[in-house]
């Protein structure tokens, strides 16, 4: 713990608000929030704590904090600065997914779609549904149940839908408001918990087909049933007030917390929602953050009640979210709530072991990199790679892994513009060069370890433009390659050595796809540029051939070849002028003189 932290932590208000936590380069890491912040932020730095906490508090080298007038306002406080810096320890809904819904339109002739954005267009929206696997699935029974029209814009003719049975074909026959709105209230008494009473008039209607020996109609009819009973009676949890419901439950091991929900409506269970994730607070402050944003950052819609665990905060969440929040004590609501504390218990069960792996393979990978290397842990590590062909189109690429995964909105490619002929050295030179004046003239992040893919030659040649060109002192190491072309050592020091890095371990496996992903980002900028260039560079050279006359040339003579074998008079009747066509077969000519024969 630094001396700054110290002296704040010495002046910390007994009263509620938010915290701010900072990494080195003054980025906010981790946004919290208390009751009582002078408890909750100096906790962070004294007692023990599992490694994830850790980890963070390893990080921290200053923070803020904002006071408040109570613990709602800090709440709402906190959603607000999670939704603008997006710290990297706030991990608690920062993909902002949204769930799907069936929709019908309220167009003239109404559509069933599927859709994730709930608008106010008079349309009837129902769900939500955890993936939108569910909701096709509830789509294709309703279309075998309910002949709304399916095409987004009205065909000529009726389509196989209409054959099927499943469209009244209103682009050919005339179909009215009436007949279209008791389809839409059928639909709608289905999806509110009406299916049990049409799937008793399916079986009548099955049973009198039946008698009438219209078999191909009851085997039709009995197969909608089944379609009925297999995607809606599968819920046994209902409730006989018929009311909507959010049930909430949590469990939390080893510094990771999972949530389920469960969404009840119209008293049926029809759906339920799991999220996972690392936790640095009190569970229950976690878990009624996690409420809160939950529904004002997703905007989840309200449901009539929300159902919560016992010792849950239920003030502060009725003053944060518009709805009544509830802790049953009793009965099937208890159970409920029971039922989703046993699923989010087994969820965290499961998927340790695959966290954890995950884990291993990028965090504790650049921990153990870091300290094979007697470094801090490289968060941030930046790669660079070169690509030509004995010289021509030399181009170079960086990627950015952090904390072990690739970001690949921060990858950049370099036209190489000041090297002339095959010197990879020089190419590093220029490349790093570029780089790295741009982050300090635009105070961007440095990186905590530069890799170059390439051996003593190159790395010192990244050397000398950080440390005698730009003062930097950053750490650097250069991967060299077997004759397979596979990862063989890491280089590091001054001058470089190959580390002792079993090629068994996770932090081999990482600088392994470090080289894998530069290489590859490199190589396909080459292509890309080589590509470009073997389709334009001939003519692109030619004074008086610009994009126009390029393509005008290209779409009647199909390729550079048959330019070169025509007559002027060929050329000129396209409308290119007979200097500039003169221009053309010379310089088109002469290039074909000068090509060296293949050996």
């Amino acid at each position: 713990m630094n001396s700054k932290i110290k002296e704040k932590l010495a002046v910390l208000p007994d009263q509620p608000g938010c915290y701010l936590m900072k990494d080195k380069n003054g980025t906010i890491i981790y946004v919290g929030k208390s009751k009582v912040l002078k408890n909750r932020v100096r906790s962070y730095f004294t007692g023990a704590h599992d490694g994830k906490t850790q980890r963070l508090v390893r990080e921290i080298v200053d923070f803020e904090y904002i006071v408040t007038t109570s613990e709602i306002e800090a709440l709402i406080l906190e959603m607000n600065l999670i939704k603008k810096y997006d710290p990297k320890y706030n991990v608690l809904l920062k993909d902002d997914k949204t769930y799907p819904y069936l929709k019908v339109t309220a167009e003239r002739h109404p559509r069933l779609i599927v859709t994730r954005n709930v608008k106010k267009d008079k349309g009837k929206y129902f769900g939500p549904y955890p993936n939108v696997i569910a909701a096709r699935e509830t789509k294709k029974l309703l279309d075998r149940l309910y002949p709304l029209r399916k095409c987004n814009t009205m065909p000529d003719r009726v389509c196989l839908y209409y054959h099927m049975h499943q469209c009244l074909g209103p682009c050919e026959f005339p179909v009215s408001k009436e007949t279209n709105q008791e389809i839409v209230q059928n639909i709608t008494s289905f999806l509110s918990g009406g299916h049990a009473a049409i799937k008793k008039d399916l079986k009548n209607r099955m049973y009198e087909a039946s008698e009438e020996l219209d078999f191909e109609r009851a085997k039709e009819l009995r197969d909608q049933i089944e379609h009925i009973e297999s995607v809606m009676e599968q819920q046994k949890m209902t409730m006989n007030d018929q009311m909507d419901r959010d049930v909430f439950g949590y469990s939390y091991n080893k510094g990771w917390m999972c949530v389920q929900v469960f969404f009840v409506r119209r008293g049926k269970l029809i759906e339920r929602d799991v999220a996972l994730f690392p936790f640095f607070d009190d569970p229950e402050e976690t878990f009624i953050s996690y409420i809160g944003r939950f529904y004002l950052h997703q905007n989840h819609p309200y449901p009539k009640q929300v159902l919560v665990p016992v010792a849950t905060n239920v003030e502060v969440l009725e003053g944060a979210l518009d709805t009544k929040v509830h802790i049953p004590m009793r009965g099937r609501k208890k159970e409920l709530v029971e039922l989703a504390m046993k699923n989010a218990e087994i969820a965290l069960e499961e998927k340790f072991a695959l966290i954890e792996r995950d884990e291993e393979r990028t965090i504790k990978a650049v921990e153990l990199l870091g300290e094979h290397l007697n470094i801090e842990t490289p968060h941030r590590i930046e790669a660079f790679d070169n690509s030509n062909i004995q010289g021509a189109d030399p181009v170079s690429a960086m990627v950015v892994f952090i904390d072990g995964k690739p970001n690949k909105k921060q990858y950049r490619k370099y036209k190489i513009r000041d090297v002339e002929g095959p010197d990879d050295y020089e190419t590093m030179r220029e490349v790093i060069r570029r780089r790295y004046k741009r982050v300090l003239k635009e105070e961007l992040p440095l990186p905590d370890l530069i890799v170059i893919d390439g051996g003593k030659g190159q790395m010192s040649a990244a050397l000398d433009v950080l440390e005698n060109e730009l003062g930097l002192d950053i750490p650097l190491c250069g991967l060299a390659k077997d004759d397979k072309h596979k990862t063989s050592e890491l280089l590091y020091g001054d001058p470089p050595i190959p580390m002792d890095l079993n090629r068994k371990s996770q932090e081999f496996y990482l600088v392994q796809r470090i080289q894998d992903e530069v290489h590859r980002f490199a190589i396909s900028f080459h292509r890309q540029l080589r590509g470009k260039g073997a389709i334009q560079s001939e003519l692109d050279k030619i004074p008086g051939v610009g994009q126009k006359r390029r393509r005008l040339l290209l779409r009647h003579f199909k390729s550079v070849p048959e330019i070169k074998s025509a007559e002027l008079q060929e050329i000129t009747k396209l409308g290119i002028p007979e200097p500039v066509a003169n221009t053309i077969l010379i310089h088109l000519n002469q290039e074909e003189e000068e090509e060296p024969a293949e050996e």
